[in-house]
């Protein structure tokens, strides 16, 4: 569903038919986000002006605004996506197109590791983490897959 490491950030589940985007949460791990979520790319500002005496220590003592956290959006383990924009060196590497329809997976059960993956229809497995930030996805059916798909062995690729 979402992996441990998202367990603090608000969460919500998939709808069928939307579009969401590999996303870098503050916990520096991969998940899956709504684009209408997340924040729009902030302006580099321009260096501050000079602050008096009081106003340093002032805001020294101000706590630090953290920006609003998109929630994680959360995928059951049979779901069907589609992945887009898959990046040139990922798609050689498993052997699959710039688009391909996965369904989504858990690959261990172990606490504290990384777990959620898409299979791909040749077998390959990729974990959420070691996608791209920015690559789209969208979610065809949250339903649960019935037959079986043989896993690509390590010892294959």
């Amino acid at each position: 569903m979402c992996d441990y490491s998202l367990c603090g950030i608000p969460n919500r589940l998939a709808q069928e038919g939307e579009e969401l985007v590999v996303h870098k949460f503050s916990t520096g791990s991969m998940g899956l986000a709504s684009p209408a979520d997340l924040p729009a790319p902030q302006p580099v500002a321009k260096e501050a002006a000079k602050k008096t005496f009081w106003e340093s220590v002032k805001s020294f003592f101000e706590p630090i605004r953290q920006p609003a956290t998109a929630p994680a959006v959360c995928i059951p383990p049979g779901a069907h996506l589609i992945m887009r924009d898959i990046p040139a060196d990922l798609q050689r590497q498993y052997r699959v197109s710039c688009e391909e329809g996965v369904i989504f997976t858990q690959i261990s059960a172990d606490v504290n590791s990384y777990r959620d993956a898409v299979r791909f229809s040749n077998g390959y497995q990729v974990r959420l983490q070691d996608m791209r930030e920015g690559m789209r996805v969208e979610v065809l059916s949250l339903a649960g897959v019935t037959e079986y798909a043989p896993v690509m062995s390590e010892a294959l690729r």
